[in-house]
């Protein structure tokens, strides 16, 4: 009797030790993939070069327009096409590749060339500007203050005012209608007035 309790529990052992195993496999396994998949999304990442095109003087709006359907047309690997304002006579071209860049800039009228070296980010960084996002916020739209002392709180639109980036609102549930001027980031519109 002994004898088959022992066998019995070398057996149960035996299978514990089997699965514990696969278990092991199976997160090594895991992690294989999981390394894999980090490195085929890191292979996925874009790497883009910017080009300098030097072009007519003042001609720079129509070379953009030029290059741009050049790009669209060919299906060329050309992301963005820079004209920073006040620098007269050069168009940037940020391509993956300097054969797309000088793709988009064949045959177009008023295009030298491209400069024959690469311009880093950081040399035209300082002639680019944050493009704003345009916030479409009108008089009586109800909104909710999502910062400062009024977080949360919902409140009615009273007068907008877009070149200060300000709103005046009042607070729907205060007793006393108090008018608080908030910026126009302070708050987020909920619903439109059904009036307008």
């Amino acid at each position: 009797m002994e004898e088959e309790k022992i066998l019995k529990q070398n057996r149960i052992d035996n299978e514990e030790i089997l699965r514990i195993k696969e278990i092991e496999q199976q997160e090594v396994d895991d992690e294989k993939l999981m390394k894999e998949k980090e490195n085929s999304s890191s292979k996925a990442k874009i790497s883009t070069k910017l080009f300098a095109l030097r072009v007519t003087a003042n001609r720079e709006d129509q070379v953009m327009t030029f290059i741009s359907s050049n790009i669209v047309r060919k299906k060329l690997l050309v992301y963005s096409v820079i004209r920073p304002h006040g620098m007269r006579g050069y168009i940037f071209l940020e391509a993956e590749t300097r054969s797309d860049a000088e793709q988009a800039a064949y045959g177009i009228p008023y295009a030298r060339g491209l400069l024959p070296n690469e311009i880093g980010y950081h040399e035209i960084e300082h002639m680019l500007e944050q493009a704003k996002k345009d916030v479409d916020i009108r008089k009586n739209d109800i909104a909710e203050i999502i910062s400062g002392p009024f977080k949360r709180e919902k409140c009615k639109i009273s007068r907008v005012d877009k070149a200060k980036e300000e709103v005046v609102v009042e607070l729907l549930e205060a007793a006393v209608p108090i008018p608080i001027t908030l910026k126009m980031d302070a708050v987020k519109v909920i619903r439109r007035d059904s009036d307008e």
